[in-house]
């Protein structure tokens, strides 16, 4: 009865768009950049790319047949195959909904520089300062992720109506930023960057930063995919579908670079900034170009847009399990899960001000959020899946139905490689990585 009840996407495009919103996120246009520009540039983006074909498209392609074929959510569809399986959606769908509490903090910052500069004409002028409040930050993270339930109540239709709007409005923005950034004096230096061979700062931590980013900009391993692919109608090509979302994922990434880098080096700042690259260091640069805060909002709204389709996607990931194994209706499925986000958010969101003394193993609660999704949940859960379809339950069957419903699996043999071997061995480097970081910041190393 749950399968024939399933709700649907309305059309391939949509859903295209839909996964693409989730995939395009604040991975690509925060996270992309500062690691980037943290570990040698050109030699980063060459590393990324590659990680992307061998780990991020293979494990897509998984994902989303997984979903398709059973028809379920992540925790009932992995039980559907092999009941001992269950605890690989378990973990993705833990994970979706931990990332959503901190993201949606990170969301209510970005509105709020909406906010500043529509009234101000400005940013806040410390963005250290805000954080640290005790209030404000809590209050647009509760408004971000109001908006968030707000799209994800009205089920497929809602996330394909707000995904066709924001992804091409979100191209087109990068694309205004991008000229507008390029052409500023002594840009070229940005450029040469991105895509010269200058990298001196690449290492084997480099190697592994690429590595991780590439499951958190495709959003791997989260329960999303395989829910996306879950409404998808039967006869949809899925390898073509997982290769235009990641290209387009990782177009974006690319782009956000482009339109940040040039501005960066124009105004001679440090482009290895970290996180407050977004936050502290472009306000600046706005600031000291003509109609800066013109363009200082059109970036700050395609990041919002960015960072709104994926925190849909991951409160569908958790609701979807709500619905299917709770039996609740999406209404109170999304009320409820959203004001549990959300009240899990207020401590990360408290760590930068009244909590900033509260550490966990030496980790703030804000990192520590982060550091248990990025670095223990995620990556076990891509292992996990890796050994299962590759060595238990078998290849074999996704292959089968790939092919029933696409022809002819051109890539069949690469893709089981990756699978059973590649694909495991380079989440065990990331996991591997991931514990050396912690072991480091736990013991003060």
């Amino acid at each position: 009865m749950a399968a024939k009840e399933r709700i649907q996407w309305a059309s391939k495009l949509g859903f295209v768009l839909a996964t693409a919103g989730a995939a395009i996120g604040l991975g690509n246009l925060w996270k992309f950049p500062y690691l980037m520009g943290k570990n040698g540039g050109f030699q980063f983006l060459i590393a990324y790319l590659i990680f992307v074909v061998v780990l991020g498209v293979p494990v897509m392609i998984t994902e989303m047949s997984i979903g398709q074929m059973t028809e379920q959510s992540p925790v009932n569809a992995y039980r559907k195959l092999n009941r001992k399986a269950s605890f690989i959606g378990v973990l993705g769908v833990l994970s979706a909904f931990l990332i959503l509490s901190y993201y949606s903090v990170i969301g209510g910052w970005l509105l709020k520089y909406i906010a500043s500069y529509l009234t101000t004409f400005a940013a806040p002028a410390d963005f250290s300062a805000y954080i640290a409040q005790p209030a404000e930050p809590v209050v647009w993270h509760l408004v971000f992720m109001a908006l968030t339930c707000l799209v994800c109540v009205l089920g497929t239709r809602g996330i394909e109506k707000a995904s066709t709007v924001m992804m091409p409005v979100l191209f087109l923005l990068l694309v205004v930023i991008i000229i507008r950034s390029v052409t500023l004096p002594g840009a070229g230096d940005g450029l040469a960057f991105m895509f010269s061979n200058t990298g001196s700062q690449f290492s084997f931590s480099s190697l592994s930063a690429a590595l991780g980013q590439v499951f958190y900009s495709l959003s791997l391993c989260m329960g999303i995919t395989l829910t996306y692919g879950s409404y998808l109608k039967k006869g949809e090509n899925i390898p073509k579908s997982c290769a235009t979302v990641a290209a387009m994922d990782t177009a974006a990434a690319v782009m956000a670079g482009v339109a940040i880098f040039p501005a960066v080096f124009a105004f001679n700042l440090e482009p290895a900034q970290g996180p407050s690259l977004i936050f502290g260091t472009l306000p600046k640069v706005f600031s000291s170009m003509a109609g800066g805060p013109v363009f200082a909002v059109l970036f700050f709204v395609l990041i919002f847009f960015a960072a709104i389709t994926s925190a849909i996607a991951l409160l569908e990931s958790v609701v979807s399990f709500a619905i299917d194994n709770l039996h609740w209706n999406r209404r109170w499925a999304v009320a409820a899960v959203g004001v549990l986000a959300a009240l899990a958010g207020i401590p990360s969101s408290l760590s930068y001000g009244p909590l900033k003394d509260v550490t966990i193993a030496n980790y703030s609660i804000f990192d520590l959020v982060g550091v248990l999704t990025d670095n223990v949940l995620m990556p076990i859960g891509g292992i996990c899946m890796c050994i299962f379809v590759g060595w238990v339950w078998g290849p074999k069957h996704i292959a089968a139905h790939i092919e029933q419903n696409s022809g002819l699996f051109r890539l069949k043999k690469a893709w089981v490689f990756c699978i059973r071997f590649l694909t495991p061995i380079l989440i065990l480097i990331v996991t591997a990585a991931g514990f050396v970081s912690i072991y480091q910041v736990v013991t003060g190393g």
